[in-house]
This record gives structure tokens, sequence and C-alpha cells, in this order.
């Protein structure tokens, strides 16, 4: 049995087979994924890879709908605007 800091399930369990020949379970932090745009899904610029694991959070990139949209999206909607 592991210690049981390890049992609960908010560590990754991934398997690993040793030159011995057994199956070892090594337990790994879980990351947080890349925070994604409402709209299209891809990752946002400016906001870094895990944005929501770091100490403290993250500051949201100072433009309009920054860390909500990506720039693709805002330059679309910013185009549309001014044309219409």
């Amino acid at each position: 049995m592991v210690r049981p800091a390890l049992r609960s399930r908010s560590l990754r369990r991934v398997q690993r087979r040793t030159p011995g020949g057994r199956t070892v379970t090594h337990y790994s932090k879980k990351f947080a994924s890349p925070p994604r745009s409402a709209i299209t899904g891809e990752p946002i610029q400016g906001v870094g890879k895990r944005a929501k694991a770091e100490r403290g959070g993250f500051r949201a990139p100072s433009r309009p709908y920054g860390g909500y949209v990506s720039h693709k999206v805002l330059e679309r909607a910013l185009r549309l605007a001014v044309r219409s």
C-alpha cells in the first residue's frame, strides 16, 4: 500500500514498466489546461500555459475582453464594428 498522501484521486496515476519487469504506479500532479477562448476554443495568447496552477492566479491581458476571447476573435469583432 502506498502512503496515505498518494491515495487520493487528485493525483495522476501512470503505469510504468521497470527494468526488472515489474509494473509500478507513478503518481504525479495534474496540471490545469491552458485558458481557452469562449468562442473558438483555441488557447488565449498572453496568458501562461498553466495560469490556474500558478500561485496567486494570473493577470489577464489588458485588451478588451482579455482573458475571455482570443486575439483573433477580438480582431474580427473590431473589424465588423468599424465597418458597420
